[in-house]
């Protein structure tokens, strides 16, 4: 790519006259200010991004959101990028996180903006980094630290609204196969910043087209490279057939007092695994070799409280094979609770058990406990913190091994990478605080997108919905409605074969990490020798 120069020495090529024009036209063109226009294409940036994500689904926007966004801070100064890197974050993250708002619209916005704050660091990036030969490479890696700073710290981070998983059904997504997640959100930022890159070019040159011709190419040739090479990766969806049965046995009524229900969700969960054996008998269904219910099928303890192991074990009895059961265990010192999904056995009773490693922060355990709960008396809903397991869920299930994380655990890479192994992915999950809101929708994107990433299926058992299986190559087979009793049964593909993504893990993420800190102070050492020179 040919280097762009700053709109400043445009405006010095143009004419001595017209670049020192005095008044708010000069400094918009030297980007000393953000101005109207600016901030109106950081907003519409943001929200072209929020239409990308379920359950709009408007995929294509991902891409002119974020070339929005680069021609909004394409050639500002360091701070005044950083600025509208927020307000466009908060134009994102405040419709896109909307579920939050069950909990609470305190803590809704509270969320929204300090996840906005990410974009803070993003915005000057990028303002900086667009000064460079091949400026839409370096703003794609920006995206990408962005999203691996925000999916770590604080707390082990919130990954949720990344890039890619926009993209679980379109052009980029097979790629997710090669890179994982972190590839797709930069392919899929690279396209928006090389549409912004021909937009450019197109505005510098109006009155010499033949001008723009070049970079116009450039930039049409990377994007027809990206979605053209993206049908050469494989997405295999064949492996030994095995039957599975998802369970949602639903919730008694929406809202957070639904924990108060709790044997009534188990009952539920108990009587359509009896259905499911009773259409088994007649002959209405497949016998399943396996079966899987959601996280919070049982919020009582099964070793503490001897009815609810009875009725588990008559459950499971009756099904007659092993089944995956999501339920809240006390640890032995009584102090914390455990989110475990329990392998229970029709003779052998339970056995094998994963116990969540990533915690909901502020949901499933509250940091500052002592001085939080004397300012907000919501959090005494959380009498006790979740402990965090110490290790990965890739345990045996009936005639295969399965990979399993708990809920919001779906967002991580790390902790998907680490079950890969099994030959089924498994998401237990309790979406019933936040139904009929984006939430759900946007895990199943999530689950869509590590299905390709992994090269497995994924069964995701919701206790209200949404719940869903999902084919190696992203396809869904099964897809429930929300707060209504369900049951699925399916023949599907157990896989073995590794994926490329398996094998690199992080590395790619590391390495446009790496790139965008590399371009950045490449970026603000070459302003600081302009500034001195000047």
């Amino acid at each position: 790519m040919a280097q762009d120069t700053l709109p400043e020495r445009t405006a010095a090529a143009s004419g001595t006259a017209q670049a020192a024009r005095p008044g708010r036209l000069a400094g918009l063109r030297r980007g000393g200010r953000a101005g109207w226009p600016r901030l109106l294409l950081a907003v519409t940036g943001g929200l072209a991004l929020w239409s990308a994500f379920p359950p709009i689904d408007l995929t294509p926007l991902a891409p002119v959101g974020v070339a929005l966004l680069a021609l909004a801070l394409r050639g500002l100064p360091a701070r005044t990028g950083a600025w509208l890197g927020f307000v466009a974050g908060a134009a994102f993250f405040v419709p896109v996180l909307e579920g939050i708002a069950k909990v609470g619209p305190d803590g809704w916005i509270v969320l929204s903006l300090i996840q906005a704050l990410y974009w803070v660091p993003m915005g000057a990036g990028i303002a900086l980094v667009s000064r460079l030969p091949g400026w839409p490479v370096w703003i794609a890696a920006v995206w990408v630290a962005q999203e691996a700073l925000r999916g770590r710290v604080p707390f082990g981070g919130f990954p949720w609204a990344r890039l890619a998983f926009s993209q679980t059904a379109s052009p980029f997504t097979p790629w997710a196969a090669v890179g994982g997640a972190p590839l797709v959100s930069f392919l899929t930022a690279l396209a928006g910043a090389l549409a912004a890159y021909a937009v450019v070019a197109v505005a510098r040159t109006p009155r010499r087209p033949r001008d723009a011709a070049r970079p116009v190419s450039v930039a049409l040739a990377g994007l027809v490279a990206v979605v053209g090479g993206a049908f050469l990766i494989p997405t295999p969806a064949d492996g030994k057939p095995v039957t599975v049965a998802v369970i949602q046995g639903n919730v008694p009524r929406l809202g957070l007092d639904f924990l108060g229900q709790r044997k009534a969700v188990l009952n539920n969960h108990v009587r359509r695994t009896h259905e499911l054996a009773a259409r088994v008998r007649e002959g209405r269904l497949p016998r399943p070799e396996l079966v899987v219910w959601p996280e919070n099928a049982s919020d009582l303890d099964p070793f503490a409280e001897p009815d609810a192991y009875a009725a588990i074990d008559a459950a499971v009895k009756d099904i007659g094979v092993p089944v995956l059961v999501g339920a809240l265990v006390d640890t032995p010192d009584g102090r914390q609770v455990e989110n475990r999904g329990i392998v229970w056995d029709p003779r052998t009773g339970p056995g094998d058990y994963y116990v969540k490693r990533h915690p909901v922060p502020f949901g499933e355990y509250l940091p500052f406990r002592p001085l939080l709960t004397k300012l907000i008396s919501r959090f005494e809903r959380i009498p006790r913190d979740f402990a965090k397991g110490t290790r990965s869920g890739v345990m045996r299930l009936g005639p295969t091994t399965i990979g399993d994380v708990i809920c919001f655990e779906v967002a991580y890479d790390k902790e998907v990478r680490d079950v890969s192994a099994g030959s089924l992915l498994v998401v237990q999950t309790n979406n019933a605080t936040y139904g009929r809101t984006s939430l759900p929708p946007q895990q199943i994107a999530m689950s869509r997108l590590r299905a390709v990433e992994h090269g497995r299926t994924i069964l995701v058992a919701a206790t209200s919905g949404i719940s869903a299986i999902v084919a190696p190559d992203g396809r869904m087979v099964y897809r429930s409605r929300e707060f209504v009793p369900d049951m699925h049964v399916a023949a599907v593909p157990a896989r073995t074969s590794r994926t490329v993504a398996d094998r690199l893990g992080a590395a790619p993420e590391w390495a446009l990490v790496l790139a965008a800190v590399g371009a950045v102070v490449a970026a603000a050492a070459t302003t600081a020798r302009g500034n001195e020179g000047n």
